[in-house]
């Protein structure tokens, strides 16, 4: 499949990278300590931001910056363990800069930290938690990145794993969302991937391998 496109937007966890493992042990030890009931691990969370989870769950307003900042801490402490996805290192090193960006619902000490771990270029466009007002499944994280890179939103192709965030792009007028890997059959995007193995871009085609699509 070929697919003209000016910019990629990336979600990171589930994408690019798998922090899953890192992250449920981190939320574990946060549900012990402030929110016995939760489950992070439930498919309905993926894609959302900390900041958001830890309102919804959390007994007390007045509880929420010490429970925010503590799943910051423990996600930040797993962080070394993520590590990149099929065919992420071998794209992202081959696209120039100016022309993708990464769009995560991590603060932006983690997703860094996240991306440098896996051993991926950090883009200079980042756009994390801390930048957009509404997270996932609203559309804004997808439409400040577009506008980072200097592009309409349906001149952009965005890459998700999650509801939430297949949800944000299509809301944000994309003109292609590429689920990636099976979790991604459970979402609407456009077309879903096993994972980022043999795709290219080379600032006007997207090729995206026939054998590597799910649907």
């Amino acid at each position: 499949m070929k697919y003209f496109a000016s910019g990629l937007l990336f979600d990171n966890d589930g994408v690019l990278v798998d922090s899953h493992s890192a992250s449920l042990a981190a939320w574990d030890l946060w549900a012990k300590e402030f929110a016995p009931t939760s489950n992070w691990n439930d498919p309905a969370n993926a894609g959302q931001r900390a900041e958001d989870l830890v309102r919804r769950w959390i007994a007390s307003p007045d509880l929420f910056e010490v429970a925010n900042n503590r799943i910051n801490q423990l996600e930040q402490h797993t962080a070394h363990e993520t590590i990149a996805l099929a065919g992420a290192v071998e794209l992202l090193h081959s696209i120039v800069d100016d022309i993708w960006t990464v769009c995560t619902s991590a603060n932006t000490n983690l997703g860094r930290a996240r991306l440098q771990a896996a051993g991926l270029p950090v883009p200079k466009h980042l756009v994390t938690a801390n930048h957009v007002q509404r997270g996932k499944p609203h559309p804004d994280p997808y439409l400040l990145g577009a506008e980072c890179l200097g592009f309409d939103p349906a001149d952009c192709v965005v890459f998700e794993d999650a509801v939430a965030g297949a949800q944000a792009g299509l809301e944000a007028g994309v003109g292609l969302v590429v689920g990636v890997s099976e979790f991604a059959l459970a979402t609407d995007a456009d077309i879903v991937v096993k994972d980022l193995t043999g795709i290219t871009f080379d600032g006007e085609v997207l090729f995206i391998p026939d054998k590597n699509r799910l649907r």
